[in-house]
């Protein structure tokens, strides 16, 4: 199979809908961090096809739990995922990929253009440093366990959003040591199609502040009209 067909195969099962441009930009991010990743240690990976399945897949799991979203922010993005896919799914959704390390944001930054995606910003620092910035969503995959991640984004998460964090085993210990200012709504176990892995999508919100429950009001209200199946492979 090409990574064409892997890729196609894979958004049929996901149940996205995306053009052959988009998926033509898709193909093209793996290209992009095949050919810098010797210079800034992007991934692990060296095989395409593990890319595909591993990046850009696991990456569009994303995209159904950003409905209603106008921002997303994208903590930890190292080689750009969720964020970069999650920009070529949404080119509707402003999308800030922040990150540390200034090597990868160098990348962030040069593949953004190359891609042409107009919707994404770069920032480079700590997120705890980081002001001037609210999202709708804030997002990370394998950045830090979930306590450290609310912690160092409370100040950016915008009134009425949420986060989503992409985890692999259940984090049943985890949630356990979330603060009590932070509620779990859902946590869903999630099928990505060619990776024999565990997957979960812990999604969380403020509690009630201030006489506010944010996490029924605005955006979160459509997340809880998501039922999200993916089909067995």
């Amino acid at each position: 199979m090409t990574p064409t067909q892997q890729l196609q195969s894979g958004i049929q099962a996901l149940g996205l809908d995306l053009s052959a441009e988009q998926q033509t930009q898709l193909l093209a991010y793996t290209g992009l961090l095949k050919k810098w990743n010797k210079t800034y240690n992007l991934t692990a990976l060296r095989d395409e096809a593990q890319m595909v399945s591993h990046h850009l897949l696991d990456s569009l799991t994303l995209p159904p739990y950003l409905e209603g979203a106008q921002t997303m922010l994208d903590v930890g993005s190292g080689g750009g995922q969720p964020g970069i896919p999650a920009a070529v799914c949404r080119p509707d959704l402003q999308i800030t990929l922040l990150d540390a390390n200034t090597k990868k944001t160098s990348f962030l930054q040069q593949a953004a253009i190359e891609l042409e995606l107009k919707n994404v910003r770069v920032v480079s620092g700590r997120v705890e440093a980081v002001q001037g910035l609210r999202a709708d969503v804030i997002t990370s995959r394998a950045f830090a366990e979930l306590a450290d991640f609310v912690n160092w984004t409370a100040h950016l998460l915008q009134d009425g959003g949420c986060w989503a964090a992409m985890k692999g085993v259940y984090p049943a210990a985890e949630i356990d040591r979330l603060p009590d200012s932070v509620c779990v709504e859902r946590v869903d176990k999630i099928r990505v199609p060619q990776l024999n892995a565990e997957r979960h999508m812990v999604i969380s919100a403020e509690k009630i502040n201030k006489g506010r429950l944010k996490a029924s009001d605005g955006l979160y209200t459509h997340f809880r009209q998501i039922t999200v199946q993916f089909p067995a492979m």
